[in-house]
């Protein structure tokens, strides 16, 4: 933990340092000047906010969602799987503590403030809230906004807040991470008074971000039943594709990792609801004329790993239902949710077949993903889409998001320099 991630290091007199940070806030607000001696983290913040037109002594946090629409973003967020471990490693002692945890968006909207029920009123009154936006441009200088905008974990004390209604609470956040993408999935954040500020928080909050991530690689490997992001039809067979040199088929209790071109057979079948037959096969699975008797070897090879998944023949067709993470995918962008469809899709369709049937299912779904964000308001998933390793170089998307975000957005410069290094190489 490097030293400027500490806003109080160890041995520090929070009163003294209260003071001293109270006098350089003062000065700032009134002269715009910053003492070289404040954190480079918390001097720069400032000038951002600042620049972007807060009002460091009447600033609160916009509210933007209503009840419905938090709901309906809870519901379709991936970080709603982490939730759990969340409350146990972290709410249950805060509360007891006297202190809020906090989880935001990729925007900094709050989808969950839970802990202490007499320190949550008190936070009402700067609008810490779920359903508010704690972003730098709407909310100043903070530890969730500000570890969004330079994407690490940061601590805020006192003072160093910019707005002046924030200024006796302290708080440590940190970035959560899509494990398979790298995306930023919003932030965990602890905030009350000065213990807030020790690195012993600090850790305490990266210590459970690390387990939340774990949550989610352990819930995408798990079988649907667990998976809060495919609770629809949970008891049937289920193949994922996405993003994987191979697919894995889970059947009850049972994982089973398959090869690619068990891979390339079985999702084909499970795109055909009338079955394929041996010439089809071929033809979808190579461009050459393969001789129908290798691919009939593949089926009687495939047929050993499918347990109790039924393959019928003449033609070859699926007799058991199997559920993809394809479909899923298409069923999430079809009912309008955006965010739970980009969190899904983790990655091409089976991204190293060069099966021409294949191909062509990795482009549709592709250009149905991006195609929808394009034309979405929704700037938490353009960002989740953009940060991966599908989207990072799509120039398209991340004008598209540039487009979204305010000038004063903590991610706007970021984004800013992004399109135009993207734009440079394309030119």
């Amino acid at each position: 933990m490097a030293p400027h991630d500490l806003a109080m290091p160890p041995g520090a007199d929070p009163a003294a340092l209260s003071q001293y940070l109270n006098r350089a806030h003062d000065t700032f607000v009134t002269t715009g000047s910053a003492d070289p001696a404040l954190r480079r983290l918390v001097r720069e913040s400032w000038r951002r906010s600042v620049a972007g037109g807060l009002d460091p002594e009447g600033a609160l946090a916009s509210i933007r969602l209503d009840e419905e629409a938090l709901g309906a973003i809870r519901d379709a967020h991936p970080l709603a799987v982490g939730m759990p471990v969340i409350r146990r490693l972290l709410v249950d002692s805060a509360a007891d503590a006297g202190l809020l945890v906090a989880v935001s968006d990729a925007a900094g909207q709050l989808l969950w403030v839970e802990g202490d029920s007499a320190l949550r009123a008190l936070a009402e009154g700067m609008h810490f809230v779920p359903g508010a936006d704690w972003s730098e441009s709407s909310a100043g200088t903070n530890a969730p906004g500000t570890a969004l905008a330079l994407d690490r974990p940061v601590q805020i004390f006192g003072p160093e807040h910019l707005a002046r209604q924030v200024t006796p609470w302290s708080c440590s956040a940190a970035p959560i991470h899509d494990p398979d993408t790298g995306a930023v999935l919003g932030v965990l954040d602890l905030t009350g008074g000065d213990e807030v500020a020790t690195p012993q928080s600090l850790t305490l909050v990266r210590a459970t971000v690390a387990a939340v991530e774990a949550e989610l690689r352990i819930a995408r490997l798990s079988p649907p039943a667990h998976d809060v992001l495919a609770p629809v039809a949970w008891t049937l067979p289920s193949l994922d594709v996405l993003g994987g040199h191979g697919a894995t088929l889970r059947h009850g209790a049972t994982t089973t990792r398959l090869s690619l071109r068990h891979s390339e057979i079985l999702l084909l079948l499970t795109e055909s609801a009338d079955g394929l037959t041996t010439s089809e096969l071929g033809v979808a699975l190579s461009d050459d004329d393969q001789a129908q008797v290798t691919v009939r070897a593949e089926l009687s090879r495939l047929r050993s790993v499918l347990g109790p998944i039924e393959l019928a023949s003449r033609p070859y067709r699926l007799a058991t239902s199997v559920q993809t993470d394809v479909a899923s995918v298409r069923r999430d962008l079809a009912d309008g949710r955006l965010r739970r469809a980009v969190a899904r899709y983790r990655g091409p369709v089976l991204p190293t077949s060069v099966a021409p049937a294949v191909e062509r299912l990795r482009e549709e779904l592709h250009m149905h993903v991006r195609s929808s964000l394009l034309v979405s308001d929704d700037a938490d998933a353009l960002l989740s889409f953009a940060d991966t390793t599908h989207g990072r170089d799509d120039f398209e998307v991340w004008e598209r998001a540039l487009s979204i975000l305010p000038a004063t957005s903590p991610r706007y410069a970021q984004v800013l320099a992004h399109v135009e290094r993207l734009d440079d190489e394309l030119g």
